[in-house]
């Protein structure tokens, strides 16, 4: 499906676009999407997985082998928690934590999930209220069919709204705290 670009829109939620279909093309509301369509419209990334056993050094090899920025720690195929690049950074490197140690002991043990059924309204602000920049999606048993990340959703406004994402003006009231790099 091609979204076809209404010019002048905005990132606000009343932002329209059309889009095509085999029955012609209709006029979305960005809210009504966002409340519509589902986790499984995202397109779910399979998610590789890592035992709580592992030791950082493996699962780490493994994230940079499977060019993935998250794991799903599994035990017996239940989640057992998450391990992502930011744990890396603000609990490996910066606690100087062995990386000879098992994950279980640096992952993000029971994170929150969702089903393939939640709304993208849903992801997005449990993504939001946790900080989180990947989200496990399990099925109603609580097996993990794969991994929603903060990309999934960019991707998804890009092509069902471009206009609203690529023609956003510079926030002015945003300024940088200190310059870059300094």
């Amino acid at each position: 499906m091609m979204p076809i670009r209404e010019s002048g829109c905005n990132m606000g939620l009343g932002c329209l676009s059309f889009v095509g279909g085999k029955k012609g093309y209709a006029l979305v509301n960005l809210r009504d999407a966002l409340q519509r369509d589902c986790v499984r419209d995202l397109g779910i990334g399979g998610a590789v997985s890592v035992s709580p056993d592992d030791s950082i050094s493996e699962v780490i090899s493994t994230m940079r082998d499977a060019r993935t920025g998250c794991v799903v720690v599994q035990d017996g195929g239940g989640l057992r928690g998450l391990f992502t690049e930011r744990d890396v950074v603000s609990r490996v490197l910066a606690a100087d934590v062995d990386v000879a140690d098992p994950v279980a002991s640096v992952m993000t043990s029971q994170p929150e999930t969702l089903t393939e059924d939640a709304k993208i309204t849903d992801v997005i602000r449990t993504m939001n209220r946790g900080g989180f920049r990947h989200m496990p999606i399990v099925n109603d048993d609580g097996k993990v069919l794969g991994v929603v990340s903060v990309k999934s959703v960019v991707q998804y406004l890009v092509e069902h709204f471009p206009e609203a994402v690529y023609n956003q003006p510079p926030d002015s009231a945003r300024l940088p705290a200190s310059p870059e790099g300094g």
